[in-house]
């Protein structure tokens, strides 16, 4: 890892992290708990389900490829570019979809509000997860090296 451009990160707080957490649930469940209660056909709910993974796996992939790329770990510039170009798809198919429904104004607000939470906590938790393993490293290390001293 390049050292000059590393950036000492602290470990996140354990509320920070539940909240993370948490506001992903939320945000994913709400979604699809209105999916399903929705009026409208199987097609178009499995057109809005999809989106909801692809938008969720786009958002963590250019989180860790920028993460990545700060850090000095090496990311071609296809890769990233694919992930800018995944998540502005996304939040455009979204968009046009909730333009041309057939939903009421309330709803279409309903499934974007839900759809950015859980993709803004997807974020927050994947960058929870990577900022608390060195963490989680150094503390198993530390176990085996207790264990070690003790044998």
């Amino acid at each position: 890892m390049n050292t000059e451009l590393s950036v000492r990160t602290q470990q996140p707080t354990g509320a920070f992290v539940f909240a993370s957490w948490v506001a992903l649930l939320v945000g994913a469940l709400t979604y699809m708990v209105g999916l399903w209660n929705a009026a409208m056909a199987l097609n178009e709910k499995g057109y809005y389900f999809t989106l909801l993974l692809y938008g969720l796996f786009a958002a963590v992939s250019l989180q860790k490829s920028v993460r990545d790329k700060a850090e000095g770990i090496p990311v071609t510039g296809l890769y990233m570019g694919l992930c800018w170009l995944s998540v502005g798809l996304v939040m455009l198919l979204l968009g046009v979809g909730l333009w041309n429904a057939t939903l009421a104004m309330s709803e279409k607000g309903f499934y974007g509000m839900a759809f950015c939470l859980a993709l803004f906590s997807a974020i927050a938790v994947q960058k929870n997860i990577r900022d608390l393993a060195p963490y989680k490293k150094a503390e198993a290390m530390s176990k085996l090296d207790d264990a070690g001293a003790e044998a």
